[in-house]
């Protein structure tokens, strides 16, 4: 959406800042021996607190508040009971809100408890593309070229890019223009940036996939070469220079 009033301004920032503090809320309250389903419900009921309205459920009928996807899983990971986080675990956390007609979107990948599978050189590579590819990020900017940085940066440190994943504009509802802000260059996306415009950047870094593949559940999503995948997102309000990240607030780079 495009940022054209004081109130469009203020609602933003309110459902991002709320959307930010869940998912920070939920990385913490996170441990060894928790369902993936209490997590969700720590989640969901800081937003009801809130009086904001799940994205995932109000806008798919997904069946949880968030998605939490955990080793294998890309994403959409459904969060069941059955699931117990594990020490050791990569888990990706996403969540997304309505509040006040305002939408905003986050997510995040962490390694749960002690590293001992070695996971996290790949989270911090895609926390350091998203912040990359986010300071690149101005009015007038191709979407192409930001998704060249990603998979330059990606490359370099010997990693691939899940190319159907993107980020997206945001705001009066969870999927707007620009609808693909790819992890790749798109030579056929001609679309540039817009000026007081919002958008959700997310960055899919992974070990050995570059396409994520739809399970029998209907959500999950698996790489098709396996391996595994870190995401990171920030919702922002692209400016004339620097971006205001509106998510600031999750966490994600402290």
């Amino acid at each position: 959406m495009s940022i054209t009033t004081t109130g469009d301004l203020t609602g933003m920032k309110a459902v991002s800042e709320l959307v930010a503090l869940v998912l920070r809320q939920m990385i913490e309250h996170a441990k060894p021996g928790m369902t993936a389903k209490e997590l969700d419900d720590f989640g969901g009921a800081i937003l009801n607190e809130h009086g904001a309205n799940s994205a995932p459920i109000k806008t798919y009928n997904f069946p949880g508040y968030t998605c939490i996807s955990i080793n294998h899983q890309v994403a959409h990971g459904i969060p069941k009971a059955a699931v117990v986080l594990q020490s050791g675990d990569l888990v990706n956390i996403d969540v997304s809100a309505e509040l006040n007609g305002y939408w905003s979107d986050n997510g995040c990948s962490f390694v749960l408890g002690e590293d001992v599978h070695g996971y996290q050189p790949l989270v911090n590579a895609s926390k350091e593309i998203l912040r990359k590819a986010i300071s690149s990020i101005k009015g007038g900017v191709k979407v192409a070229d930001i998704g060249q940085i990603i998979e330059t940066e990606a490359k370099k440190r010997g990693y691939t890019v899940i190319k159907n994943l993107t980020g997206h504009g945001v705001g009066r509802s969870l999927h707007e223009e620009p609808h693909e802000i790819a992890n790749y260059r798109d030579r056929f996306n001609m679309q540039r940036f817009k000026k007081n415009s919002v958008v959700a950047v997310e960055t899919f870094i992974s070990t050995a996939s570059t396409i994520a593949e739809t399970q029998a559940d209907g959500w999950t999503l698996v790489g098709n070469k396996g391996g595994f995948v870190a995401q990171h997102e920030h919702t922002i309000l692209i400016t004339g220079g620097e971006p205001v990240i509106l998510t600031a607030n999750n966490g994600v780079w402290d």
